[in-house]
């Protein structure tokens, strides 16, 4: 059973009772992520998470640490575009306990001058092993320019400039505006009595104040790339992105479909033509990221410098096929019973079912059901899916970035600019 609570100031709680099982999983999300900071800000919204295990008023980093390892649970948290999420998974009879520590660390951190200033080292650490990470970074390359100018464009990370200069005085500045009640989501699946967590969510959450500052969410402007950045690999690294749909859209499930039968499943048209029948690359897929205003569909391959072309070009032939011709019933099908195969054999846990309740909160203001979402899936035609490769894939808006060693001659991306 599914039930929605608002506390006075703001802060929502949403949870899921599941008797069957012995384990209870609970996140504290934030409503904010990277796409809420200036630029001279960049990266601050993670810094604050790593920080927020570095101790509290009452705990220090090493005393978080311990009290949870001795209750065997999991405790984790990761900053994306959009949001924050802090999350624990215990054994049942162990909630009181480990969400004492959780919300102790989410709302009273003690921001220690000694530890921002080793976690800058860190961090900084983080953002080099993503420039050695070529799969990641030409995602970020290509995001980057994409949405050039726009919070959405730059990194989660920050730069070395930005993380550099962040202070104490900062961090705190931030921290009061975000983590505010109208910003915060308490969300929990397993094996525990809704009213019992609301007196616990009442009694730590109650006192935080109900809103900060207001932040512009402006959607960006699509500027597609057609660049090459020569880097010292064994390989090259494609990605290739049209604009998508915002979480809510309506055409959301045509273009889940959409991506599941260009790239996303092992039957997928890319797959089966660039590995499977040409033997050009060990990883090609799609992938679709939506947000509150936007989103974005994008396509990566690796594959050997001399192949790009070749892959580049199969890639503008599908999308031009997907938008000219029906794909077929027997396809469809296929795609439809592997996405919803794929949501239901995702929702076993109840770590992730915490986390599916969190982000309909965020994005939809209510749980939609599984019989909805199914109905979304098996409503959509042959026909929504052509219309929306037509209104996603067009010439003007198909962008390609290539990292890696240089190729046989410079690349030619006019293929591109016929999808």
């Amino acid at each position: 059973m599914i039930v929605h609570d608002t506390l006075p100031n703001g802060v929502r709680l949403v949870t899921e009772t599941m008797p069957h099982v012995r384990s209870v999983s609970l996140g504290v999300w934030l409503a904010r992520g990277s796409r809420h900071e200036e630029p001279a800000q960049g990266g601050i919204a993670h810094f604050i998470e790593h920080m927020l295990f570095k101790g509290t008023e009452r705990r220090s980093a090493q005393e978080i640490a311990q009290q949870f390892d001795s209750m065997g649970g999991n405790l984790d948290a990761f900053t994306s575009k959009e949001y924050a999420g802090y999350y624990i998974k215990v054994m049942d009879e162990h909630l009181p306990r480990a969400f004492d520590i959780l919300s102790d660390l989410v709302l009273h951190p003690a921001f220690p001058a000694d530890e921002i200033e080793r976690e800058k080292k860190v961090i900084l650490e983080e953002i080099k092993m993503v420039e050695d990470t070529p799969d990641d970074l030409v995602h970020e390359l290509f995001t980057e320019q994409y949405w050039a100018d726009h919070p959405l464009g730059r990194p989660i990370l920050g730069t070395p400039e930005t993380v550099s200069r962040f202070t104490r005085d900062a961090l705190q500045a931030y921290f009061r505006s975000a983590y505010v009640g109208r910003n915060l989501i308490v969300s929990a699946a397993g094996n525990f009595e809704h009213a019992a967590l609301r007196g616990m969510v009442e009694e730590a959450f109650g006192g935080v104040a109900d809103a900060g500052a207001d932040w512009q969410e402006e959607p960006p402007a699509a500027r597609p790339p057609h660049i090459e950045r020569i880097k010292d690999l064994e390989q090259s690294h494609i990605v290739i992105g049209t604009p998508g749909y915002p979480q809510a859209h309506g055409d959301r499930y045509p273009a889940y479909l959409l991506n599941v039968i260009l790239g996303g499943s092992m039957s997928s048209r890319l797959f089966q033509t660039i590995r499977e029948q040409r033997g050009l690359a060990y990883a090609v897929f799609s992938g679709v990221s939506s947000y509150r205003d936007t989103g974005m569909l994008s396509v990566y391959a690796g594959c050997a410098a001399e192949s790009v072309p070749e892959v580049v070009d199969l890639v503008g032939q599908e999308l031009r096929t997907m938008r000219t011709d029906p794909v077929s019933d027997e396809e469809l099908r296929r795609a439809k019973d592997h996405l919803k195969g794929s949501l239901m054999l995702g929702l076993e846990s109840t770590s992730s079912r915490m986390t599916h309740l969190a982000r309909q909160e965020m994005y939809f203001g209510r749980h939609i059901t599984l019989d909805e979402i199914i109905a979304g899936i098996e409503n959509t035609t042959t026909a929504d899916v052509q219309r929306v490769a037509g209104e996603l894939f067009t010439q003007d808006t198909v962008g390609v970035t290539v990292l890696g060693p240089a190729g046989p001659a410079a690349l030619d991306f006019s293929g591109l600019a016929k999808a």
